[in-house]
């Protein structure tokens, strides 16, 4: 884990080009520390949620070079490294369960964390999550509840109700959600457990309910 994470530290103080091909090796290394790391937790996850077996590591996995075309921030590479166990993949748009290590310091979420759900579901997905509430709000209320530790991140919601949903609704703030995730900061002194894998499985397998009451919502099961 140190390693990983002082290669991180090294990338955000030199993201550039000359660096990262003189110290490539440190990235590969790194890199396939985390892919070890990586795997241990796909395979975790596969026991307790069904929704998630078949999945590899290129399923999980992103790639570390950013997308600078369309970008001003033209810094070549990330300062993070992640891992999203989503049943049918990453690309599937469903709710999954993601571990993110990132340098201090970093500008992209500032923070090592767990994260369970979705993230920018589309529009229909957002209507269907939605009336499931109005209609049998309980099963998602208890799966939050049972998500000890984690909080439902409200930093990207609704000032007011969306039109065509009762304001006085015993659940009404849920309806102003656009991202659809639980959250949980990764503590610093976690890094270098020897049992930190455990911990992670452990801690994901209290929000299976939520990402499966998602899945099955935005799947109309």
């Amino acid at each position: 884990m140190e390693e990983i994470l002082k290669f991180l530290e090294n990338v955000l103080h030199n993201n550039n080009r000359p660096w990262f091909q003189e110290h490539k090796n440190e990235y590969l290394k790194a890199q396939a520390n985390f892919n070890v790391l990586a795997e241990q937790i796909i395979a975790g996850v596969q026991k307790f949620d069904d929704d998630c077996k078949g999945l590899t590591l290129k399923d999980c996995t992103y790639r570390f070079y950013r997308d600078t075309r369309f970008s001003p921030d033209k810094r070549p590479y990330k300062t993070h490294f992640g891992v999203f166990v989503c049943p049918e993949g990453k690309k599937s748009m469903l709710g999954g369960y993601y571990f993110h290590l990132e340098a201090k310091e970093s500008e992209y979420l500032g923070h090592n964390m767990l994260c369970t759900g979705m993230y920018m579901p589309d529009t229909t997905m957002l209507k269907t999550i939605r009336d499931e509430i109005l209609f049998n709000a309980e099963p998602l209320v208890e799966s939050l509840d049972k998500a000890k530790g984690f909080a439902l991140d409200t930093e990207h919601t609704m000032k007011r109700v969306p039109n065509g949903y009762p304001k006085d609704h015993p659940q009404a703030e849920l309806f102003k959600q656009r991202d659809w995730l639980v959250m949980q900061d990764l503590p610093e002194k976690r890094l270098s457990d020897p049992h930190l894998v455990d911990w992670v499985l452990a801690e994901f397998e209290k929000t299976k309910d939520f990402c499966q009451w998602l899945n099955r919502t935005v799947r109309g099961e």
